[in-house]
């Protein structure tokens, strides 16, 4: 069984790219060890800490600032980390009890420009994830290793994961959006 931890390291091509993927790009199609999904569920469960420690303490100034050119402000991005963690609980759940489960997915490019994703106060996010990671927490801590075996498939990359793949995604996740926001801190005087 081929080790990989949540975090790649960083090999990049481009200084955008370097602001795109700090922590480097997740590498699909990897397998895990328990030992390696059991730090993923860690990383996982701590995330939302690790956040709140971050942006707790941000106004609308710093909260309006963007990790790179064209890239998104810190509001969408935790916004957006509302809106995909919010999805974890049909992915996770669907991957344990669906016969051939499916991802849906979502334009998560367009969500990030609607009104919400653009305006709404963070901390409604921070509590979307804050529940959803200690319901997942909970649940992900009882699993099997038949249960990490259990797999889901998403349709637009065409990529079956395994249950242990898909907690290593949304650790990787974390920690890559969670790098993005770390590089507005350092763009931001008053953080």
């Amino acid at each position: 069984m081929e080790n990989k931890s949540t975090h790649n390291s960083p090999t990049h091509n481009s200084p955008i790219e370097s602001l795109q993927y700090p922590i480097g790009k997740f590498k699909k199609g990897s397998t895990y060890s328990l030992a390696d999904t059991k730090k993923n569920i860690e990383s996982f469960s701590a995330f939302p800490e690790q956040l709140e420690s971050l942006v707790k303490n941000w106004d609308d100034k710093i909260l309006a600032v963007t990790y790179r050119d064209g890239g998104w402000n810190g509001r969408q991005v935790i916004n957006h980390l509302g809106d995909s963690h919010a999805q974890l609980l049909l992915r996770f759940k669907s991957c344990l009890t669906d016969d051939k489960a499916e991802i849906k997915p979502y334009h998560e490019d367009k969500w990030a420009e609607l009104n919400d994703s653009l305006n709404a106060p963070i901390d409604l996010s921070l509590q979307i994830i804050n529940g959803v990671h200690a319901r997942l927490t909970i649940l992900l801590k009882t699993l099997s290793e038949s249960d990490l075996q259990k797999t889901i498939f998403h349709p637009e990359n065409k990529h079956t994961f395994t249950l242990a793949e898909l907690i290593a995604l949304y650790a990787w996740h974390g920690q890559h959006h969670l790098a993005h926001l770390k590089i507005i801190s350092q763009k931001s005087p008053n953080s």
